[in-house]
C-alpha cells in the first residue's frame, strides 16, 4: 500500500477522458470481485462529465454489476432538483441513467426546493452517509475530483473557511466565489478517507495551481494540495496542464494510447 501521488499525462483531452474511463471499468471489475459493494464519489465539471460519458460509451460498462455500486457526490450546487447545473443531473444524463444502477443507490445531495435550509441539507447528507456505512462513513473506493484554476476541489475554495475544516463530514458553503454562492460539500478529511482519489483536469489554466499543489503550497491557499487518498492519489491531466508538474512525479508511462497493454496503463492502480 502507498499514499504517494502520481501524475499521468495524456496527449489531449479526448485521450484523457478515454484513459480514465478504461481504467475505471477495469478497476471496478476488480473491486467488485473483492467486495460486496463499491462506493464511488463523483464530480461535476466539464472534464468530469466527459469521463462519465466516455464510461457510458464503452461496451465494458455492461460488465459492471451496477446493482452493487453506490454513487455519491463530492459537492453540489444549491439549486432545485433536476436543474441542469446540478452535478447529479449532469451525471445522470452522462452515465447513471444509461446503466442498471438502482435508484436507491444514487445518493444525491438535497436540493434547494426540498424545504430544507442549507445547514439542514448538509446534516441530512451526513446522516445518509453514516447510515450507509452502518454508523460510520462508508469506504469510498474511488473518488473523482476536478480542480479549478484557483486550486479548489469540490466546493472547498481558497481563502474561505472550507479547506480549514477539520471535521470529517459535510458542510454548507454560503460564500462560493463561483455562482451559485450556496453549495454543499464533503470536507477534506472525509474526502481523504477515500482509498483512491482520481483528480482529472485539463487545460493550461490549471497548470499553475497543479504545480503549486505538488510543490507543497498551503492547503488554505491551494486546497487541492491537501488531497491524499489512503491508497493512491493520481492526477490525470492533459499535456496543457503539465507545464509546471515536477518531472519526478510524472509516471514513466505518461501517455496512454489504445495500443498499450493493461499492465502499462494500469500502472500503480493496485
Amino acid at each position: 500500500m502507498t499514499t504517494e501521488r502520481r501524475v499521468l499525462v495524456h496527449a489531449d483531452r479526448a485521450a484523457l477522458a478515454g484513459s480514465v474511463a478504461s481504467r475505471f471499468l477495469t478497476k471496478m471489475i476488480d473491486l467488485l470481485d473483492e467486495r460486496d459493494e463499491v462506493h464511488l464519489v463523483l464530480t461535476g465539471g466539464s472534464v468530469g462529465i466527459e469521463v462519465l460519458a466516455a464510461i457510458a460509451a464503452l461496451p465494458a460498462r455492461d460488465q459492471i454489476d451496477w446493482a452493487r455500486v453506490h454513487a455519491w457526490w463530492g459537492d453540489e450546487r444549491w439549486v432545485p432538483a433536476g436543474h441542469a447545473d446540478r452535478n447529479e443531473q449532469q451525471a445522470r444524463d452522462a452515465l447513471l441513467d444509461l446503466v442498471a444502477i438502482p435508484a436507491s443507490n444514487i445518493h444525491a445531495f438535497p436540493a434547494s426546493d426540498e424545504g430544507l435550509t442549507l445547514e439542514e441539507g448538509a446534516e441530512r447528507y451526513r446522516d445518509e452517509l453514516l447510515a450507509a456505512g452502518g454508523g460510520d462513513f462508508p469506504t469510498f473506493a474511488i473518488t473523482f475530483l476536478g480542480v479549478g484554476p484557483d486550486g479548489h476541489i469540490a466546493s472547498l475554495f481558497p481563502e474561505r473557511d472550507g479547506p480549514r475544516v477539520t471535521e470529517t463530514g459535510v458542510i454548507a458553503v454560503h460564500d462560493s466565489p463561483k455562482p451559485p454562492p450556496a453549495r454543499l460539500t464533503l470536507t477534506l478529511p472525509l474526502i481523504n478517507r477515500s482509498e483512491r482519489i482520481w483528480l482529472v483536469l485539463a487545460g493550461g489554466d490549471k497548470a499553475a495551481a497543479l504545480g503549486l499543489a505538488l510543490a507543497g503550497a498551503a492547503v488554505a491557499d491551494v486546497p487541492v494540495g491537501g488531497v491524499l487518498g489512503t491508497k493512491r492519489t493520481v492526477f490525470f491531466i492533459d499535456d496543457d496542464a503539465s507545464s509546471e508538474v515536477p518531472e519526478s512525479l510524472i509516471a514513466p508511462t505518461s501517455y496512454w494510447t489504445g495500443a498499450m497493454d493493461q499492465a502499462e496503463w494500469t500502472l500503480g492502480e493496485q
